[in-house]
């Protein structure tokens, strides 16, 4: 078991934030909440405030660093309040402004740090702005992508550029006398208009938004589709469209040089905050080399590396992602994240309780989304806990979403009357769309709907759980040690031992079945085979199966080693 070449520095960002010296987000777990689906406070079915700040001991206990919050804004919810009709204010659902004020001082009493979604690319079609540009409100109207139809009567979209949720993306409004007028741009759902960022109007409102939400005490934001804000000049026609990838293909919409201007403005905002703040781009771009460039040391700090949404359950392909991000992140000088899940995508146990394809796939929204043979959650949540493990041992940022260190699989036999994600409405291709990942969590006890909502509430759901779903509630697995949940438990406390801080990192073993590596003090193994492997002598920290004979690492599983 020979050590390979392969070796990477610690992160050279030098802001500073943490006892070592480093960033605190170095190092960092952050928890993503969805807050709609996370805890119901109130009763009437839908997550809130007040069910987040009851559950801040559990995240505490639990061990993260962080909590990145979902747009928790006033929304119509056309799109799960990515649909923003006020960047300054409370969803009324959720709560009010001075209850969001107690959870970001409660959190920062529990020793978590509160970064917020921003959606900088396109607001609500009820936003004050938008409403002003429909009723002839000139300047109003030149804050959005507003163009002249093509054809003789206009009657043509400007281009043929497609929504990411299925049909155009572009919508034709009536003039003011009634006769139908000009299009506008918007990549999403319709009641999602893009925004212009040649605009200065536009610039100047989102930097007053983020001193806003600073000023009150919040520590970074999470950038919803931070390659998509300048589109190419002229908005020329897309080429040749694959459904399956609407992000990664080359598009005249997508990661154009002009967002670097905006996000070098945006660092400058940040700059003059103390403690230091952080900006996590979701960039979907075509490779780590175009990912790198978001975190130039004047620009944002980090950006989520997706890649492990697409690679197979397999030690190769895993071993490849964290070679290629580790080497583009450290040319950059920025800091490698790493996830499994969020609520856009299948979660992972079900996406690894099927057979694994045999190559990275294109997207998230591949085949994984339409099953082809039943899950196999029991396999899935096996070989869910070590793939946490592995990204758990990994030098950079790790999140999880919520519900992962219960184990939740996708629910995939949601009613179609009770979808609401507008993918499944708009796209024709019978993809069932988000839903299956953003159903409320279960946390068993007393409550309401398997816990998620008080005792004696009446209030359903607001996507309904599926039979069942009391099973993987964090009350039933308080007292069982070898929890999915006690596991999270340990490999925080772990992480925070041995990771946190660590230097160094070398591949220690790799084979198509295997691979492992060392980080700091400790050693990672992980197995994707289907026979064991034998590990070298030293003391196991912690194992993701109970039934790992002496010496030897099962099929499915991984440890974590500390050589004698």
């Amino acid at each position: 078991m020979a050590d390979t070449l392969t070796t990477f520095p610690a992160s050279a960002d030098s802001d500073s934030g943490s006892d070592s010296g480093r960033p605190w987000w170095t190092d960092a777990v952050v928890y993503q909440v969805y807050i709609r689906s996370f805890a119901d406070g109130s009763g009437d079915g839908i997550g809130d405030l007040a069910g987040l700040r009851a559950r801040l001991p559990y995240l505490a206990e639990l061990g993260v660093d962080a909590i990145w919050i979902n747009p928790w804004y006033p929304s119509p919810q056309a799109d799960a309040g990515y649909d923003v009709a006020d960047y300054r204010d409370i969803e009324p659902d959720y709560g009010t402004l001075e209850e969001a004020d107690q959870l970001i001082a409660e959190a920062h009493a529990a020793g978590i740090r509160v970064i917020l979604d921003i959606v900088p690319n396109h607001t609500s079609d009820q936003h004050a702005w938008f409403q002003a540009a429909l009723a002839g409100d000139e300047a109003a109207r030149a804050r959005y992508v507003f163009r002249p139809g093509r054809g003789e009567h206009g009657e043509l979209p400007p281009n043929n550029w497609e929504s990411i949720f299925g049909g155009l993306a572009w919508t034709r409004v009536p003039d003011a006398d009634g006769n139908p007028g000009e299009w506008y741009l918007h990549l999403f759902a319709p009641a999602q208009p893009d925004l212009d960022w040649e605009n200065p109007e536009v610039r100047q409102e989102f930097e007053e938004i983020l001193r806003f939400w600073f000023d009150r005490g919040v520590d970074g934001f999470r950038i919803d589709v931070a390659h998509g804000l300048v589109k190419q000049e002229g908005l020329p026609d897309a080429g040749e469209h694959d459904p399956a990838v609407p992000h990664n293909t080359p598009h005249p919409a997508w990661d154009n040089e002009g967002v670097h201007e905006i996000y070098r403005g945006w660092r400058e905002v940040a700059n003059a905050y103390a403690p230091d703040r952080v900006f996590v781009a979701e960039a979907w771009v075509r490779d780590n080399e175009r990912l790198a460039a978001y975190l130039r040391h004047d620009e944002l700090h980090t950006a989520f590396q997706f890649d492990f949404l697409r690679a197979p359950f397999r030690a190769d392909y895993m071993k490849e992602v964290v070679d290629d991000a580790l080497a583009a992140t450290a040319a950059a000088g920025g800091t490698s994240t790493w996830v499994l899940s969020n609520h856009d995508v299948p979660r992972h146990v079900t996406r690894y309780a099927r057979s694994q394809p045999e190559h990275m796939v294109e997207s998230t929204w591949d085949r994984l989304r339409w099953p082809s043979e039943p899950a196999d959650v029991a396999l899935g949540q096996r070989r869910a806990r070590a793939a946490a493990m592995f990204i758990l041992g990994l030098p950079g940022t790790v999140y999880l979403y919520q519900g992962e260190e219960l184990g939740l699989p996708e629910v995939e036999e949601l009613p179609d009357d009770a979808r609401q994600d507008p993918t499944w409405f708009q796209n024709t291709n019978g993809d069932p769309g988000r839903d299956g990942c953003r159903v409320p969590l279960p946390w068993g006890g007393d409550g309401a709907a398997a816990g998620f909502s008080p005792a004696g509430a009446t209030g359903e759901p607001w996507l309904p759980q599926p039979t069942g779903w009391a099973q993987f509630s964090a009350a039933d697995q308080e007292s069982d040690p070898d929890s999915v949940l006690n596991l999270y438990r340990r490999a925080l406390r772990l992480r925070r031992a041995h990771f946190v801080g660590a230097s160094g990192f070398a591949w220690v073993h790799t084979s198509e079945t295997a691979v492992a590596f060392r980080h700091g003090d400790v050693e990672v193994w992980l197995n994707t085979g289907s026979d064991p492997v034998e590990l070298p002598t030293g003391e196991v920290l912690l194992a993701s199966v109970a039934d790992a004979p002496s010496g030897y690492l099962p099929a499915n599983g991984a440890v974590w080693l500390r050589r004698s």
